[in-house]
């Protein structure tokens, strides 16, 4: 059985960060291209996309789903269970590939992509954290 509790934990984090990101994508190219801010973008980005693997990890598990084989398998375990629509899974596994990019290919991220995901793709862990609060919780 789901932990409510934890779930909203994890589910408020998630609110935080993408407001964090909002904030930072409501800035200018030239603020964006400060190594410093860019930076933050990307640990932003981590935390959040982290957060939405910890929360379906919590849900498979507490749930008895299938094991996902990695991080963005989570996003295909629940979406087969019906807590994330079909259509919302192909882009959530996206960026848990992204998420790993941040973490272990930090000499190959080009920078225009992350800010190019920061402008056009907060409302996909948006609609993971509608979703899955309103199908778990």
């Amino acid at each position: 059985m789901v932990d409510p509790g934890r779930l909203r934990a994890l589910l408020d984090r998630l609110g935080e960060e993408t407001g964090h990101l909002r904030r930072l994508a409501a800035g200018d190219r030239t603020s964006l291209a400060d190594p410093d801010v860019l930076a933050a973008v990307k640990y932003r980005f981590v935390v959040a996309i982290e957060t939405c693997i910890d929360a379906g990890q919590h849900v498979i598990s507490s749930e008895v789903l299938r094991a996902p084989l990695d991080y963005a398998d989570v996003f295909a375990a629940l979406g087969e269970a019906g807590f994330l629509p079909a259509q919302v899974v192909p882009a959530l596994q996206d960026m848990a590939r992204f998420r790993n990019l941040l973490v272990h290919g930090y000499l190959s991220v080009d920078d225009e992509r992350v800010v190019e995901i920061l402008r056009t793709s907060l409302g996909d862990l948006d609609t993971f954290r509608t979703e899955l609060a309103r199908a778990a919780l």
